[in-house]
């Protein structure tokens, strides 16, 4: 009995030392300076984050390591076993809160075959500046033949907590095109179910509308609903562009497929009186509109166009333009459209909401480019006409559909970055001088989650808030009977 007592505790204490070890407060005093940085995933070195975003959880990349070690502003944190460095999400804030303004500096020591490396350092650096603490984006697969079993969630940029919004079990397996917020607002918002039945879903307060915004009038026949949208201001109105969209396959390699617009066309929507506004000015049968926003105080709307071609044989004669056309709130009324850049091919405009800048996508020729390596990220200043091709942000595969932060500091966009075929949500800093800096990837709880999911994250749009509403109001609202509007031309 007493040889018994004696190995158990041996154990105990042995099992005591392990966990000592593994929530060890120091780091290894025997490590050999490597020189290089780490090898982590995703890339959060030398990066500039918001003081509210969630942990930065990352792998170390690396044969055979078996533990890791991890000290950042004070804090220290120790694995066993893998390759992970995961934060307690409390002191995560409370450090970030302490170095708000300031650098972090993070070093990185890793074990392998027994023996212990440490790192070169790198820096966080904590903008004072908070990022909107809310993401909504559409998972889908990342491919041309599967179009359906698609969800949207919104996640909480704080922590890691994410709820669906709408989900296509509760829709007849439909698809459910892009959120968008009317100026990051939850509490005004607007999402898109297709296929028989199907309609715009408007959002005010919570409150759910379902909207028919395919209107015709003799002589006059939009060529599909709503595609891509954008709210005015105080929310009454909408402008949105209808597309027949066509896709095409190369028959050469290095290209997958293409994605173009047969027809095209921009029109705004008087939401409090269901009347849809049509101009020969922004459905010009000469012309392809598409991508509509308007401008943070309402007074314009930038959109892109481009001359009709002969499609698919020209596609790659097809560029669209940054076009802007004065909007009169009052009367509904448009006024004369001035084309604003032209070097190369231009799709989803999106304007700060302080009104100095515009972000949008450039590609060589088409509107559809996540199928465009060669897509980035271009901003203008709105006042002076200069472009900034933002080399800090873009990367060598496609970088595209941006959204701002209601403070005008934070961007968030989709990048292909990771492996070439799968979009994952990326944010970077724009300072008070519009600088771009390094991006970082959405965080996640677990930072191996990427290497095995298999949906793209589509279409990141920053909120201020949580949604009121979920899959079972968009059930509900879409048993009703769709509200027609009246097409009227101005």
């Amino acid at each position: 009995m007493n040889l018994l007592k004696k190995i158990i505790r041996l154990i105990a204490a042995g099992t005591c030392l392990a966990v000592a070890a593994a929530c060890s407060d120091s780091v290894p005093g025997n490590a050999v300076s490597s020189g290089t940085l780490p090898h982590i995933f995703p890339d959060y070195t030398n990066v500039t984050i918001p003081r509210n975003i969630a942990p930065l959880n990352f792998i170390v990349r690396g044969d055979s390591i078996d533990a890791v070690t991890v000290a950042a502003g004070g804090e220290v944190i120790s694995s066993r076993g893998d390759a992970k460095a995961v934060f307690d999400l409390g002191k995560w804030h409370d450090m970030l809160g302490e170095h708000a303004g300031k650098d972090i500096t993070v070093s990185v020591y890793t074990r392998s075959g027994g023996r212990w490396t440490r790192h070169k350092d790198f820096t966080w650096h904590v903008a004072n500046d908070t990022i909107d603490p809310y993401l909504t984006y559409r998972l889908i697969e990342p491919d041309y033949e599967v179009w359906n079993n698609v969800v949207i969630q919104q996640r909480c940029l704080e922590d890691f907590s994410v709820r669906n919004i709408a989900d296509h079990n509760m829709q007849e397996n439909r698809c459910m095109n892009c959120h968008i917020a009317g100026s990051q607002l939850p509490s005004r918002s607007m999402l898109y179910v297709r296929g028989k039945g199907g309609g715009a879903i408007l959002n005010n307060n919570g409150h759910l509308r379902l909207l028919n915004l395919k209107a015709d009038m003799p002589g006059d026949s939009m060529v599909s609903s709503s595609v891509y949208f954008d709210f005015a201001p105080k929310g009454q109105f909408i402008t949105f562009s209808t597309n027949l969209i066509i896709p095409a396959f190369y028959s050469k390699p290095g290209k997958r497929m293409e994605v173009y617009d047969a027809k095209s066309d921009v029109y705004i929507a008087d939401l409090t009186h269901n009347i849809i506004y049509t101009s020969p000015l922004l459905a010009d049968s000469s012309h392809l509109e598409t991508f509509p926003t308007f401008s943070p105080d309402g007074r314009y709307i930038y959109y892109c166009s481009a001359p009709a071609l002969p499609l698919p044989r020209d596609l790659t004669r097809l560029r669209y333009a940054l076009v802007r056309v004065p909007f009169d709130s009052r009367t509904a009324r448009i006024g004369r459209s001035d084309t604003l850049f032209t070097a190369r091919s231009v799709c989803m405009p999106r304007v700060s909401p302080d009104g100095r800048y515009i972000v949008f996508t450039v590609a060589n020729y088409g509107t559809f480019p996540i199928w465009h390596r060669e897509a980035d990220l271009w901003k203008m200043d709105i006042t002076t006409g200069r472009i900034d091709t933002m080399k800090a942000v873009n990367s060598k595969d496609c970088d595209t559909w941006h959204s701002w932060s209601a403070n005008s500091r934070w961007m968030a966009f989709t990048s292909k970055r990771d492996d070439g075929l799968y979009g994952r949500p990326f944010f970077c800093y724009i300072d008070s001088r519009g600088h771009a800096h390094k991006p970082f990837e959405l965080p996640q709880s677990d930072p191996a989650i990427y290497d095995d999911m298999l949906k793209s994250f589509n279409i990141p749009e920053l909120m201020r808030g949580p949604l009121p509403f979920g899959p079972v109001d968009i059930q509900n609202v879409m048993r009703r009977q769709a509200e027609l509007f009246l097409l009227k031309k101005i």
